[in-house]
């Protein structure tokens, strides 16, 4: 019974570690092979010179301890995963960044401006 309560939660722990935080592992995969497991990104940016950055975006809520009953919902932050994917279709880089801004209101200039458009 030990034996499988152990097997139980390392296979429970495999299967949690997976997620988009730990991006390192998707270092030098192909970018459809980052979309079939991922999904479609929320927003796609277009650098000709270096390739292209694929937005994902996850909006976090958190509940203040006062507010336990209120049904109001806020935004209180939006966590960012840039991909970074070279001209061969391969990831180069990624980068994770929180903001109090919606993924529309991304700006590709400004991006552009803080040299933030290339392939790092």
């Amino acid at each position: 019974m030990k034996n499988f309560i152990l097997c139980t939660a390392v296979i429970v722990l495999c299967a949690c570690s997976g997620s988009k935080n730990t991006a390192d592992k998707w270092i030098g995969m192909t970018k459809q092979h980052l979309i079939k497991s991922w999904g479609t990104p929320i927003r796609t940016f277009d650098n000709a010179a270096n390739g292209e950055i694929l937005v994902y975006a996850d909006q976090v809520y958190a509940s203040r301890e006062g507010d336990k009953d209120s049904r109001m919902a806020g935004s209180n932050y939006w966590n960012y995963t840039y991909i970074y994917v070279d001209k061969t279709g391969k990831i180069a880089s990624f980068r994770n960044e929180k903001q109090n801004f919606a993924p529309q209101s991304i700006d590709s200039q400004k991006l552009a401006d803080m040299k933030l458009l290339t392939v790092k």
